[in-house]
């Protein structure tokens, strides 16, 4: 199973993510997010993050230029495209990013045709409010699993990954809010009972 720690903040939290056996790390470039980092400080993460970890930029509604100058100032190896981004900047960012990893809110009632036109690597299914912990009706994914890479989003915890595995049955995890300590920090703990809840769920 695979699992992305997002919104990391600090190199300690990146290290502390790894050790807990994530496969991918978030840097949020939004700036209105409270987990937004400069590029320093971004810097400073992937610095410590190992080359077999994704590292991952998340993006809203940015040109396509900055976010390739960004990505390949970091030397990121996916982007997260969290905002309304038509087709043809999802295409431009992934012609030059190898992972491109794009989100929808899966009550849209246009989904299915939104997910073929933007082609992205990775589908990630979040709630109507991203970064806000709270859990969407996991009945609302149906069988997107079955055709695309879904990387479940939006309320997740220690203590309902399994769950959410089990029920959605995702290609990978996304979370944020369900294993920070204070202050946007993460608790170490935390991570590791995620990942090992998520790892040992076991699938229908």
């Amino acid at each position: 199973m695979f699992v992305k720690i997002c919104g990391i903040t600090h190199p300690a939290d990146a290290r502390a993510a790894v050790d807990a056996g994530a496969g991918a790390i978030g840097l949020n470039f939004v700036p209105t997010s409270r987990r937004y980092v400069d590029l320093d400080t971004a810097r400073a993460i992937v610095a410590v993050t190992p080359t077999d970890v994704m590292t991952v930029g998340v993006f809203r509604n940015r040109a396509v230029a900055e976010i390739l100058a960004i990505t390949d100032d970091l030397g990121l190896s996916a982007a997260q495209l969290h905002g309304d981004e038509p087709p043809d900047v999802t295409q431009a960012v992934a012609a030059s990013v190898a992972t491109v990893i794009k989100v929808f809110a899966p009550d849209d009632p246009a989904i299915d045709t939104l997910v073929e036109e933007q082609a992205a690597d990775i589908v990630m299914l979040d709630a109507p409010t991203p970064g806000g912990g709270h859990a969407f009706d996991w009945d609302l994914v149906g069988d997107l699993v079955s055709r695309h890479r879904v990387l479940l989003a939006g309320g997740i915890r220690p203590d309902n990954v399994a769950e959410a595995i089990r029920r959605v049955r995702p290609w990978g995890v996304d979370v944020a809010t369900g294993v920070e300590a204070s202050g946007g920090r993460k608790d170490p703990a935390a991570l590791v009972l995620l990942v090992t809840n998520a790892r040992h769920s076991q699938q229908p």
